[in-house]
């Protein structure tokens, strides 16, 4: 028999539906039996002694690469004071007390049911894993993640605590706290979900146009107003002369709706998350005109985050889930596990799209609607490091677009949002000599560096700007 029907089985009522009970076709159920056996061995290979001991180095590590983003004077700072000393003062800072052991006594957590907002995008990654692959529940913590049909909903629930956290666009948690949008109410980003990941995707009618100074009356599509696609959009517009304000239309469009409008030919492309990029080179309606990686390699675009309130009242909460995720950033980032991830995350309740759209976008072995194969092994990532530096970059593109007015605290922003750990004092005691601090490193877009120390001269310095 077939896997829909079992018409001669007498020990279960005959259902004119599949076999296994449910109201779905046979490419879903073998879509959610692939993905239960990947999850299976997934969660295998986290429950070894090798992964957990990568995981928790892994955990550490990124802690201490925000407090010493150059390698140097980490190195110096050793050397001057010793290892026992420099734990114990690093320890002092960390965001989260004792990561190592958080949530090994689970009668600590304030609160244990969550529900965690996503858009079913693949930059969600870590934050959808971590469901199926128990990472929550190892910490005592029994999470509902949903579905979520767009980001201004996403904002709405987490200003309405209809949602305990949430996969944000990077941006919008400075946005929110600023009150720009909505009503200001003071968020966090806790980790960068994703790196890389995005493209510019065009319709296959300009294959033979693919010099941006022609674009003049294009029709782009944008996720968000206060998206990393947005801005690096707008960026690479401006950057080949083209004036996003007055020489293009920009729309924001649900990125679930974007293929579509594509090829509608409501639009002539979209800068989109992945992995509605691959699915129009898969559905034939588009082709990867040039990844965001190639704009600016290790550039954010979604974060993991949640109101300040919610980490003041539940800290030992946070800290569980702060470490679930970033266990499952620490998964995402080996390579041998990525197939495994697509099958994890192509069903319905999750992305829902086909597995191998989903294994092209992270394996980063690609066709790109061109009729060639790239390889691309980085074309997605997952560096959870959520520096301030990156923040401070989005909102000169906040100032350079007029989002933002007058004179602009970057760093001060930056700190308030970014959760990252703080050891200046620390080192100015040591008598440690640092540059622009714990969580700035410069960034190089497009071929310029970007120096987060002069942010207001950076954000004055574009020709094309806002008038």
């Amino acid at each position: 028999m077939s896997d829909f029907f079992d018409p001669y089985n007498a020990d279960r009522p005959l259902m004119m539906k599949c076999s296994c009970g449910r109201d779905h076709t046979l490419a879903d159920h073998h879509a959610e039996a692939n993905a239960d056996e990947a999850a299976a061995t997934l969660r295998a290979r986290s429950e070894t002694a090798d992964f957990e001991a990568y995981s928790n180095e892994f955990i550490e590590a990124t802690l201490v690469k925000a407090l010493f983003p150059q390698d140097a004077v980490r190195r110096r700072f050793l050397r001057a004071v010793g290892k026992g000393t420099a734990m114990a003062a690093i320890a002092s800072v960390l965001p989260v007390t004792s990561l190592q052991a958080m949530a090994q006594d689970k009668n600590a957590l304030e609160k244990t049911n969550l529900k965690i907002g996503f858009i079913p995008i693949t930059c969600a990654t870590p934050l959808i894993m971590a469901h199926p692959l128990g990472f929550y529940s190892k910490q005592g913590l029994n999470v509902e993640v949903t579905k979520t049909a767009g980001w201004a909903l996403v904002r709405d629930k987490m200003i309405n605590k209809e949602y305990d956290a949430s996969h944000f666009l990077s941006p919008m948690p400075l946005a929110i706290s600023l009150g720009l949008g909505s009503n200001a109410t003071p968020m966090n980003v806790a980790t960068i979900q994703n790196i890389n990941g995005q493209a510019i995707t065009l319709s296959l009618k300009h294959k033979d146009n693919r010099d941006p100074k022609n674009w003049k009356g294009f029709k782009f599509g944008i996720p968000f107003e206060f998206s990393m696609h947005n801005f690096l959009l707008r960026y690479y517009l401006a950057e080949h002369g083209i004036n996003p304000d007055t020489d293009v239309q920009l729309r924001v469009i649900p990125p679930a709706e974007m293929v579509a409008n594509l090829r509608a030919g409501n639009i002539d492309g979209f800068l989109g998350p992945d992995p509605f990029n691959q699915r129009a080179v898969f559905d034939e309606v588009g082709f990867i005109h040039v990844l965001t990686k190639d704009l600016w390699n290790g550039h954010p675009c979604c974060a993991f985050g949640t109101s300040t309130e919610f980490i003041q009242k539940n800290p030992n909460t946070f800290a569980a889930l702060y470490r679930a995720v970033l266990t499952a950033a620490a998964m995402a980032r080996k390579p041998e596990n990525r197939e495994l991830i697509a099958k994890v995350i192509s069903p319905a309740q999750y992305l829902n799209q086909p597995e191998a759209v989903l294994t092209q976008v992270l394996t980063g072995k690609f066709a790109d609607g061109l009729g060639k194969i790239q390889n691309v092994p980085d074309r997605a990532d997952f560096d959870p490091m959520p520096w301030q530096s990156m923040a401070v970059w989005m909102l000169t593109q906040m100032k350079r677009w007029g989002h933002i007015k007058g004179d602009v605290n970057y760093q001060q922003i930056a700190e308030k949002v970014f959760l990252i750990t703080d050891a200046r004092k620390h080192m100015k005691d040591l008598g440690m000599p640092f540059t622009a601090g714990p969580g700035y490193t410069k960034h190089k877009i497009m071929g310029k560096e970007f120096d987060p120390a002069k942010a207001a001269a950076y954000a004055d310095s574009f020709a094309i700007k806002k008038a």
